[in-house]
């Protein structure tokens, strides 16, 4: 299949993204795909390098006739989301992505493709390679580690880039500018356990919730996906009169994808197990019907196994049932000032036991272009569990883009679109972390855009990226860089 994608229009950008699947760059394993970058610029002859937070720059002169227009920085990040269903045999750090075509997309076979945001570094590339595009001095950042905490851009620093536009290019709706984003901040809740012997006339069985769609949980949690750990713990609470005893539990994969599954290891008495997968198999059905539209693969099930050697302490698991029932999770409010977008919102991402360090841990990402909002979402997040007994931390805090309506950047574009198409693109802010709030920090005078191709279903198996948009994507890209104003 990659001879296939390589022959797609446009084949500049299509080669390059196929070169990229092969390369394996989850976040936070990033060094050959970096190493590329580089061997990129320099085979072309270009001013390249890498910085200490692992940024790959690559500047290019003005083609002939357009030194005077402003410096364009052509902004997207390295590395991928490392998603995979769990009949799935992949190792993100040595396989290539297996892409294919499928009908009017590009995707891959289980696996998360990388479109987020391959396509993006893929058409940057291929602006510089490019012999014959007209074009303004540019500027080629891609940032390291994006997905698992914007490192790369927290990490740049000032002086480095000469630029007066930024246009980033890690938005997922051909057709739309985006001119804000949300900002972010990660929440983990820890609780210590002991354990509890297993009782005599037990029996024991592995619960598990899988089947669901996931997603990026900025972009797709307005889809009212499920939550494989809330809806595991729900289970759980409604059993509880049946006496069901937890020994582990492993809900969710990455911070910021909605969890997709979740299993874990229970016991009961052997005289209520039938009651037990009776009850399993009504919440299930109940479940379904309520996730009917969004959730059509949902799977609950139940299956006999081995005994567990210790049981998580009883008011441990009280404390943790509990909290995971009445943790927010989703929505939290939907903007005023711009109809359908959400303006703040949290995903519980991932909640783990670990036998050895008796202890349970978990992951939620906040969301919000509000910083008010965001920090009472975090009170309420940190009471529920503290109430709980689990110990709250709050890391990694990100700023919101605030939109400029008066942006000379998006007054040429939108003029680009309609001259080309006959419309002008929609103008929009994102409910996801893109980098350009953080890089505006060192680079406050830059004037600030985002758009792309159509993704879907970005940070989960089923991404895919829509092959007729990349091409209206790049031919927009090109007829900005003809059109950027003087200086």
């Amino acid at each position: 299949m990659t001879e296939q994608i390589k022959a797609l229009n446009p084949r500049e950008v299509w080669e390059i993204f196929s070169e990229l699947t092969q390369i394996p760059r989850p976040s936070n394993h990033e060094e050959e795909i970096q190493n590329w970058a580089v061997n990129f610029g320099r085979k072309l002859g270009l001013e390249t390098l890498k910085d200490e937070a692992g940024n790959v720059i690559i500047k290019k002169p003005a083609s002939p006739g357009m030194e005077y227009r402003k410096t364009v920085v052509l902004q997207g990040h390295l590395d991928m989301v490392p998603q995979k269903n769990s009949d799935k045999k992949h190792d993100f750090q040595t396989d290539p992505i297996e892409a294919f075509i499928d009908g009017d997309w590009v995707t891959a076979n289980g696996t998360t493709l990388g479109a987020d945001n391959g396509i993006g570094v893929s058409a940057a590339m291929a602006v510089l390679a490019s012999k014959t595009l007209t074009h303004g001095p540019i500027e080629v950042l891609l940032t390291a580690t994006e997905e698992t905490g914007m490192d790369g851009a927290n990490g740049l620093k000032a002086g480095m880039l000469d630029a007066e536009i930024l246009i980033n290019t890690d938005s997922e709706d051909e057709g739309e500018l985006y001119v804000g984003c949300a900002g972010g901040e990660d929440v983990t809740i820890s609780f210590d356990y002991s354990e509890d012997e297993v009782p005599l006339g037990y029996t024991a069985l592995k619960l598990s919730v899988t089947g669901l769609k996931g997603g990026h949980s900025g972009m797709d949690i307005i889809l009212g996906r499920g939550n494989s750990i809330k809806t595991f713990f729900r289970i759980i609470n409604v059993s509880k009169d049946l006496g069901v005893r937890l020994a582990s539990i492993d809900g969710g994969s990455l911070r910021n994808a909605i969890p997709r599954e979740a299993f874990g290891v229970v016991v009961v008495e052997e005289a209520r197990a039938a009651d037990f997968i009776g009850m399993v198999d009504e919440i299930a059905d109940t479940v379904k019907a309520e996730l009917s539209v969004t959730e059509p693969d949902l799977v609950i099930k139940t299956e006999g196994t081995e005994l567990p050697e210790k049981l998580i302490d009883a008011a441990t698991q009280d404390k943790l049932v509990k909290a995971v029932v009445a943790c927010p999770n989703g929505v939290i409010r939907m903007s005023d000032s711009m109809p359908g977008l959400v303006e703040t919102s949290t995903n519980m991402a991932t909640l783990k036991s670990d036998a050895d360090s008796k202890t349970i841990v978990g992951g939620f990402l906040m969301r919000s272009s509000v910083d008010s909002a965001k920090d009472e979402l975090g009170s309420r997040i940190k009471a529920v569990f503290e109430l709980a007994g689990a110990e709250v931390t709050f890391s990694g805090a990100y700023p919101g883009w605030k939109p400029n309506m008066d942006s000379p950047i998006l007054k040429t574009m939108q003029n680009v679109y309609e001259n080309k198409w006959g419309k002008i693109p929609e103008i929009k802010a994102i409910h996801a972390g893109l980098e350009c709030g953080i890089l505006a920090q060192n680079y406050p005078h830059w004037d600030m855009i985002s758009f792309g191709p159509t993704i879907r279903f970005p940070h989960s198996p089923d991404e895919k990226v829509n092959i007729e948009t990349v091409q209206k994507f790049w031919d927009f890209l090109v007829a900005t860089l003809e059109n950027i104003p003087e200086k």
